[in-house]
């Protein structure tokens, strides 16, 4: 009886765990990488990216910032660090597609974008 008993509450306990696993919502990634952007804040988006099992080239294309991809958004905001970062971690081909956008930014990132595409 007391084994059917620890069985079933470890069940219960293992399935209500699951059902309130919090799940990050799309919103508040969004948020939150732009936000890191805007501060410059290459380490703790990294670390925002690892806790959530994210890659840059995967999120770059659903995300905006003020109406700007991540990119354009870290060039008009004079992020280089998050800048550079994301211009490591993208396709050549995005990078050369947003290369255009990014002209208006600061010149270090302009460089980290003109080196990318070229190499």
């Amino acid at each position: 009886m007391k084994k059917l008993l620890l069985v079933s509450t470890m069940t219960a306990l293992t399935m209500t765990s699951i059902v309130l696993a919090p799940n990050a919502q799309a919103s508040d990634i969004a948020q939150s990488v732009c936000e890191y952007v805007a501060a410059d804040d290459k380490k703790r988006m990294r670390s925002f990216l690892k806790t959530n099992k994210l890659k840059i080239r995967n999120i770059f294309d659903g995300i905006q910032c003020n109406g700007q991809n991540l990119l354009e958004f870290a060039a008009t905001s004079g992020s280089v660090k998050t800048g550079s970062l994301m211009i490591s971690k993208l396709p050549k081909k995005t990078v050369s597609a947003n290369l255009a956008l990014i002209q208006n930014g600061s010149q270090p990132l302009i460089d980290a974008a003109n080196k990318r595409v070229s190499s």
